[in-house]
Order: structure tokens, then C-alpha cells, then sequence
């Protein structure tokens, strides 16, 4: 009997000893991390939301909204992710890890935020920037009688946006080239940042280099094929590129003035390509120019692999425009090793505000309400799908304005344009001073 119990002690201790074991083994695992599997997501690589598509012949008044609808509207996605939608008492740290540490500051998420009323406001006067902002575009210029619009600004949710002082803007950029590379609402960003970087005023010493970018009037053209200029106090260059839709252009008969031209939908704009190395900030977009009658007009034929185009896959305009953002983001995040110095920006497109029709059917934008349809956004994702997938995964930032300009309707050139037609209204273009000036200022803040 008295072995037994011996035996039954032995066994009760020995099992004690094994459980510590397993439970120092289960410890040990869990602090090496074995049971922790994480994985990286990447995109898909063709994310897509459905525009609508109508034509328009003026080169700089494009008539397609290749924006999604609003939120709760969005296009079908064939990622299958669910489309963005509003949040609502949003905590501080927005964007943060659940239970992360006060002091594990994150990135600002300038997207979110809201429209606040400031009384020094513009930056720049339109009736003083002459020297760069078009006439067509300063409203100050034209018959509008109410500039509201130009006394706001953008705040964001969690964080503060410094405010833009042009000599030390210019410091920052000592030595630095910035470039702008889109369709006429990356012209407006340029002309903008111009503006604001002289504080609208006359300045003989900015020397214009355009020549050295190959920016000359060729015979025929209403203007060249960008702008160059050069504040020679930093040695910092701002400039623009005309590239609609982003993508290589390549005569197909030189020397046939009325040839067509092979759009490269795999290739990156040669400028893009023969300049990277002289960029240090660059800001890419397009949207708008996607629709049918721009190709007939501009007798634009796509190509993809040195071929034209036989995927059906992305024959149709939204397919062909999405799978071209995609391919100049990628192949610009493969460069970016190779250019240290580079910090590359992809823009998200800017909202049209037609009303009750379109540009040619009586669509009309002549609101004189600021902020009629709320002041503040809040969303888990950028209304430009298209344009958040292609970055998602890359070293390509993306510069979303959206939604935030989606909620300014009254800050366009309506019907004041100096060029407008009877009936027809510029609900595309902004204002300047206006909208732009913020895109530069969250540009600007992501550059600190």
C-alpha cells in the first residue's frame, strides 16, 4: 500500500513537471512570435470604378467625370474591397493601431478634415499674379462679384497643416526641381504653386529655363508643351509638362503632319523618363482627357508592347485609363531606388460640379453658397479608387484632394471664364486663388 502511494506521489510530480515544461515551451514560443502569421496584402492589379463616358472636341475643357459616384454610390470594384464609406467619432489617432502609444506619432492624414473659414485668406491676390496665373483662370478678372470662396482653408482631422510662407518654401527647395506632369488641372496646380511661391507678386529675377526642358513654341501650336522657371536666390526650379493621359506619345509617320499617334499605354511620358534624374518632387495626374472623342480628336490609337492594343481587357476607355495609371506608377516605383532624391506623388482627380446637365446640355455650377453641402469629411478610403490602388504597395504617394474638393462646388470658373460661351459653363476649372492653393499646401506639408 505505502509503494503505491509512493508511486501515485511520483506521478502526480512527475505530470507537475511536464505541465511547467509545456507551459515555459508556450511561453517561450510566444514571445519569439511563432504563432503570429502575418501576411502582405497586395493590390490587385487592375482596380477599377466605372466613369461615365461622353465626348467632348476643346482640347482644355474635357467633358468625361471619370470620378466615382459619391460615397455611398461607388462603381463596382473586381477587388471585391468594399467601397469607402464615412466614419463617424473618428478618434484622434485616425489611421494609428488600436491601443498604440500617444507618443508613436503617425503620418497626418490630410485627406480627412474640414473647411474653415480664415480671414487671410488667399495667399496671393489675382489681380497681382499676372506674371504666371492665366487670365482665363483668375476670376478676379472677370465679372464675378462675390470671392468667398477664397477665404478658406483646409484643416486636417488629427493633425495641424503649416501654414505656407514662400522664402521658406523656397529654402526647403534649395536646389531642388519641382514638376508638375498632367492634363490642364496640373496646369492649374503649377500655376498655383508659381502664385504662391512669389506671394502673387512681380518678380524679374525668376528666370524662365523652359529652353532647357525642351519647352519651345513648335510652329502651329497655341503654346509649348510645358513651362520652366527658376528662382535664382535657392537655385529651385518649378515647372509643368502637358501629358493628358499620362502615357508615351509616339508619331506613327513623322513626317505626315496629320499622322496618328501610337498612345503608349505601357510607357511613361518620355519627358518623365529623359528628366527623372533632374526631379526632385514630382507630381503626376490625369482623368478627364478619358473618353473617345479626345482619341478622335487628338487621332490618338492605343498601343500596349509596341503593338496596338488587341486585350479586350482594357479596350474600353475606364479599363484602358486604369491599367495606364497603374503601369506609369509602377514603373515609377522601380525607379525610385535609383533616385533617392526623388519623392513622387501621384494626384487624385479633381471633382467636376456639373448640375442639371452637362458642359454642352446646360450643367451649371453657379453657386454662391461656400461649403452648401457640409464643411468636413471623414472616410476609410480616397473617392479615386483607381487612383489609391495603383499606389497601394508602391513608394508612390498619393495625393488625394477628392473628396475634400468635391465639397467646394462654388470655387469654379462657372460661367465668369473670359472665353465662356453663352449657356456653357466651366464647372472642371477652379478658381485661382482658390482650391489648387490647398493641394499645394498638403503637397508642401508632405515635403517637411
Amino acid at each position: 500500500m505505502r509503494l503505491r502511494s509512493i508511486n501515485g506521489l511520483r506521478c502526480k510530480q512527475l505530470k507537475l513537471v511536464l505541465l511547467a515544461f509545456f507551459i515555459m515551451f508556450i511561453l517561450w514560443k510566444w514571445e519569439e512570435g511563432t504563432y503570429y502569421n502575418t501576411e502582405d496584402i497586395h493590390p490587385d492589379s487592375l482596380v477599377v470604378s466605372h466613369p461615365d463616358q461622353r465626348t467632348s472636341s476643346d482640347e482644355d475643357f474635357p467633358s468625361v467625370d471619370s470620378l466615382p459616384q459619391p460615397v455611398v454610390k461607388v462603381g463596382k470594384q473586381v477587388t471585391g474591397a468594399p467601397p469607402p464609406v464615412p466614419l463617424v467619432g473618428v478618434p484622434a489617432n485616425v489611421g494609428g493601431e488600436q491601443g498604440a502609444s500617444p507618443s508613436k506619432s503617425k503620418e497626418c492624414n490630410h485627406r480627412n478634415g474640414r473647411w474653415v473659414p480664415d480671414k487671410r485668406r488667399p495667399l496671393y491676390s489675382g489681380f497681382g499674379c499676372k506674371q504666371w496665373l492665366s487670365e482665363s483662370w483668375s476670376c478676379r478678372l472677370t465679372q464675378r462679384t462675390d470671392f468667398d470662396y477664397e477665404q478658406f482653408r483646409w484643416q486636417p482631422e488629427a493633425c495641424d497643416m503649416p501654414e505656407f510662407e514662400a522664402s521658406q518654401f523656397l529654402m526647403r527647395m534649395q536646389g531642388k526641381t519641382i514638376a508638375y506632369v498632367g492634363d490642364s488641372l496640373g496646369r492649374q496646380m503649377f500655376q498655383s504653386m508659381m502664385c504662391m511661391a512669389t506671394a502673387g507678386e512681380e518678380r524679374a529675377d525668376v528666370e524662365d529655363v523652359g529652353a532647357e526642358y525642351g519647352f519651345v513654341l513648335a510652329p502651329g501650336a497655341k503654346r509649348p508643351d510645358g513651362w520652366a522657371y527658376r528662382f535664382p536666390s535657392t537655385n529651385t526650379t518649378i515647372l509643368y509638362h502637358w501629358s493628358s493621359t499620362l502615357c508615351d506619345l509616339e508619331p506613327l509617320n513623322p513626317s505626315d503632319p496629320a499622322t496618328s499617334y501610337a498612345m503608349h499605354l505601357d510607357r511613361p511620358p518620355a519627358f518623365v523618363r529623359d528628366n527623372l534624374h533632374r526631379i526632385h518632387v514630382l507630381v503626376l495626374n490625369t482623368g478627364h482627357h478619358w473618353n473617345r472623342g479626345k482619341l478622335r480628336a487628338n487621332k490618338w490609337e492605343m498601343y500596349v508592347g509596341g503593338s496596338p492594343n488587341r486585350n479586350k481587357n482594357i479596350a474600353a476607355i475606364w479599363k484602358a485609363k486604369n491599367f495606364t495609371i497603374h503601369s506609369v506608377v509602377k514603373w515609377l516605383d522601380a525607379q525610385l531606388p535609383r533616385h533617392p532624391h526623388l519623392k513622387a506623388f501621384y494626384r487624385s482627380i479633381s471633382p467636376r460640379h456639373f448640375f442639371n446637365g452637362d458642359w454642352d446640355t446646360g450643367g451649371r455650377c453657379d453657386s454662391m453658397s461656400p461649403l452648401a453641402k457640409g464643411s468636413g469629411i471623414s472616410l476609410n478610403r480616397s473617392e479615386d479608387t483607381d487612383a489609391e490602388g495603383a499606389v497601394m504597395g508602391t513608394r508612390v504617394r498619393l495625393l488625394d484632394v477628392t473628396a475634400l474638393s468635391r465639397l467646394r462646388d462654388e470655387g469654379h470658373i462657372s460661367r465668369y471664364s473670359i472665353k465662356a460661351t453663352q449657356g456653357i459653363q466651366d464647372c472642371l476649372h477652379w478658381c485661382l486663388p482658390g482650391v489648387p492653393d490647398t493641394w499645394n499646401e498638403i503637397l508642401a506639408a508632405q515635403l517637411l
